[in-house]
């Protein structure tokens, strides 16, 4: 199959050609991305004239940098796509801060093995690279309150578990979508959406429903949001599950005003008053940054963090030869051979890296 779908890739007129079969969901999968079928269609092009001039088996060196100051991620997706290259691969570490213009990873290896990549590679590496640095900033505001990542809803399912990664990679305890926790070894994290309460009728039977019928281990974190003031609904929930309960989550819409922190501290000190006072609160619904400090300061026990994560832009990535068949090279404006650089981890070794 990888083998058939690199054939559309290997001149300008093949891609012309090329009819994928419409299967309803636009994503492309991994072997396409394998195959080279994301990258911009210039590339082909210029493999396509390199192979005509005798050049693609040239030994080169590119560098990645970020264009701006960021959280680095994405680096052991790149590293898989790879990993079939007869290619040299090094890079700083998945959730290092990187520095505007900072290497953050080397390709050594023949241009025709891997310059159909650079798109793929520039992409993996923006995007995720951009969730972690959002993910890292509002833990970094919320410490040492946990964050949870609820983005999922907020972005194409087919990068939802990459989202969900990247911003565990930024300092994210948890995160709710299962692809995405599940990959990175973690338990998805989850308290119950309003359709549930809706369709229960009650929060107190829902509670009563979800604390008879979910796993032990699960926390008893309860959406008090529905029906009646939160506060209320608090105290009845943690008078019918008592030391199970674990938390109350506060999601309450911008209709009402939203998740505030005058809201946060009634409900909490409404919670200790009926003799509750070790019930968490944990909130949601478009956090951001500029809320965060003044939401902990009343008292709030954790952080769902969706749209603000998910929104994140990319983190900018540029690739530039910086070295062709041994001679320094550079576009006009930079500076010809390797870019002085703290050290990178050798993360994949080419079979004839000592010939290049």
């Amino acid at each position: 199959m990888r083998e058939q779908l690199m054939s559309v890739v290997q001149d300008v007129e093949a891609v012309k050609r090329y009819h994928p079969a419409d299967r309803g969901i636009r994503s492309a999968t991994p072997e396409e991305v394998r195959a080279g079928l994301t990258a911009d269609v210039y590339f082909v092009g210029t493999q396509q004239i390199l192979h005509r001039l005798a050049l693609h088996d040239l030994p080169v060196t590119a560098e990645v940098f970020s264009n701006h100051r960021g959280v680095l991620a994405g680096v052991e997706e790149t590293l898989a796509l790879l990993s079939d290259l007869p290619i040299t691969v090094e890079s700083l570490d998945e959730g290092t801060q990187v520095d505007a213009k900072e290497v953050v990873m080397r390709i050594t290896g023949r241009y025709g093995d891997f310059g159909l990549f650079e798109t793929a590679i520039l992409g993996t590496l923006a995007s995720s690279s951009g969730w972690a640095t959002r993910a890292r900033e509002i833990v970094d505001i919320a410490a040492p309150v946990p964050v949870i990542s609820f983005g999922a809803r907020h972005v194409h399912p087919a990068v939802a578990s990459v989202m969900d990664r990247a911003a565990l990679v930024g300092g994210a305890q948890g995160a709710s979508s299962i692809l995405g926790a599940r990959q990175a070894g973690e338990v998805p994290s989850g308290t119950m959406p309003h359709a549930l309460l809706l369709m229960v009728g009650d929060t107190v039977r829902a509670a009563e429903a979800y604390d008879e019928i979910m796993p032990d281990e699960a926390p008893r974190v309860v959406l008090v949001d529905t029906f009646k003031d939160e506060a209320e609904e608090a105290i009845r929930v943690a008078e019918r599950l008592g030391r199970r309960l674990s938390a109350i989550r506060l999601d309450t819409p911008r209709e009402r005003g939203g998740v505030t922190p005058a809201l946060v501290r009634e409900v909490k000190a409404r919670l200790a008053q009926a003799g509750f006072p070790d019930v968490g609160i944990f909130v949601s619904g478009g956090i951001t940054p500029d809320r965060v400090e003044a939401l902990k300061a009343a008292g709030v026990s954790g952080f769902g963090i969706g749209s603000y994560i998910a929104s994140a832009p990319p983190l900018d990535m540029t690739m530039d030869l910086k070295v062709v068949n041994g001679q320094p090279v550079a576009k006009r404006g930079r500076i010809p051979g390797l870019t002085p650089s703290r050290p990178l981890t050798v993360r994949k070794r080419g079979a004839d890296e000592a010939r290049l």
